[in-house]
């Protein structure tokens, strides 16, 4: 028996189940929507989809997506499809279109959302995966244990590079651990990347020879690939640590070339996962799509955060980080560090260190470190105040009678 990639979705029909699960096998494989004679039983016994399984859950009187034929009931069911790994071999571009292709177009489809996908080894074997890892992180950030306290540039767009590097001098300064662009800013003419590049590396090196700590700093090079690669290439050379890109707008063949290029860990920013995800009819969870993002390449992956300023709730962020934390696949761990983000604090600590029971993350405060009626570095301080109080078991109250930074940020937080 070869191996076989399966996929599990929540579906909704106006069909039968099973007549719409083999609708949807067909489409996704070897059949169309009339049959062919070129279609023998021996061709899709060897290469069509087949329906692993179908878990009936209930049924609605309305369709949760629009759908050009009404109908009196519409089931919905989980549905486990399963395809043999010769139909595409271990190519990601092509399991995207195999697992997530025509299929939510079919017009017996009115709610898809892929939960679940596992794949084979091969996968593991053609793509190498994150280069440094959780692992590799904590060796480049210098910091060995608890969480990499990080926070992103603010404001997003609109400084110069003097001026960025001005907020890194306060931040590093401050004993940050790690700061990275917004998503929003990679080469814009006011702020053009290297020149960027240069100046905030010029703060970090001098820091780091007075100190001995080198601070992490995720630059955004996202853009075409001969760029993004020129652009890593220049971070390399101004003793750079991290590259950012942003997922959703360079792909799964721009992650996997900057991968195959890069030196250093490569910091994988979701921005637009809201339109992939937001629907609970349809789209993706996040456990499946972070298994490709990472086989692709990605050493630490946004998670969001809890009580964060977006919509997602919290127990979705924390799915999200635990599977960004659990193996790719048995055979192959691919490890990736979360990173919590969007509206964060350090009143967030023991909530994300009790539903995770590890601080191996990057905890990013943009405005919960700058925000700080001290300064920067007493935001930089309560953040880890806040942290080393959560995985000491004691409470935030008690940790700031000792910590005047984190006195003075608990009442700008709240």
């Amino acid at each position: 028996m070869g191996e076989r990639i399966h996929a599990t979705y929540w579906l909704e029909t106006s069909d039968d189940p099973a007549r719409a699960a083999e609708v949807i096998a067909g489409e996704q494989s070897s059949g169309t929507f009339v049959a062919l004679a070129t279609e023998t039983p021996e061709l899709k016994a060897r290469s069509g989809a087949r329906v692993e399984r179908i878990e009936l859950l209930g049924t609605a009187t309305t369709p949760s997506l629009p759908t050009p034929k009404a109908s009196a009931r519409y089931t919905q069911c989980l549905l486990e499809l399963s395809w043999p790994i010769e139909n595409l071999g271990a190519c990601l571009p092509t399991l995207m279109a195999t697992i997530a292709g025509n299929l939510y177009e079919l017009r017996a489809v009115t709610g898809l959302r892929l939960l679940d996908l596992q794949l084979p080894p091969s996968f593991a074997a053609a793509y190498p995966g994150p280069a440094f890892g959780i692992e590799g992180t904590r060796r480049l950030a210098g910091v060995a244990t608890g969480p990499l306290i990080g926070t992103i540039i603010k404001p997003s767009v609109g400084l110069s590079p003097t001026e960025t590097a001005q907020q890194v001098r306060e931040l590093v300064a401050g004993g940050i651990d790690f700061i990275k662009d917004d998503e929003l800013q990679a080469d814009g003419p006011h702020c053009p990347f290297e020149d960027r590049v240069t100046q905030v590396m010029r703060v970090v090196n001098h820091h780091a020879e007075r100190t001995g700590k080198k601070v992490m700093v995720a630059f955004n090079l996202t853009g075409d690939l001969d760029k993004m690669q020129r652009r890593h290439d220049h971070v390399v050379a101004q003793g750079g640590t991290c590259v950012m890109v942003c997922l959703n707008s360079v792909g799964i063949t721009g992650l996997h070339e900057l991968r195959r290029h890069s030196q250093l860990p490569i910091h994988a920013h979701r921005a637009g996962w809201g339109y992939l995800s937001r629907s609970p009819a349809l789209g993706f969870d996040y456990a499946p799509l972070q298994k490709i993002w990472r086989l692709a390449g990605a050493d630490h992956l946004h998670v969001n955060g809890l009580r964060n300023k977006f919509s997602e709730p919290d127990e979705s962020v924390i799915a999200a980080a635990r599977s960004v934390l659990a193996p790719v696949m048995p055979s192959a761990a691919l490890t990736a560090m979360p990173v919590f983000s969007s509206g964060q604090t350090g009143l967030q600590a023991h909530d994300t260190y009790a539903a995770l029971g590890t601080t191996d993350l990057i905890h990013t405060a943009g405005g919960g470190i700058f925000g700080h009626p001290q300064g920067v570095s007493a935001g930089v301080e309560a953040l880890r105040a806040s942290w080393e109080a959560a995985v000491a078991g004691e409470t935030l109250a008690a940790r700031a009678t000792r910590v005047p930074a984190l006195a003075g940020a608990l009442e700008f937080w709240r």
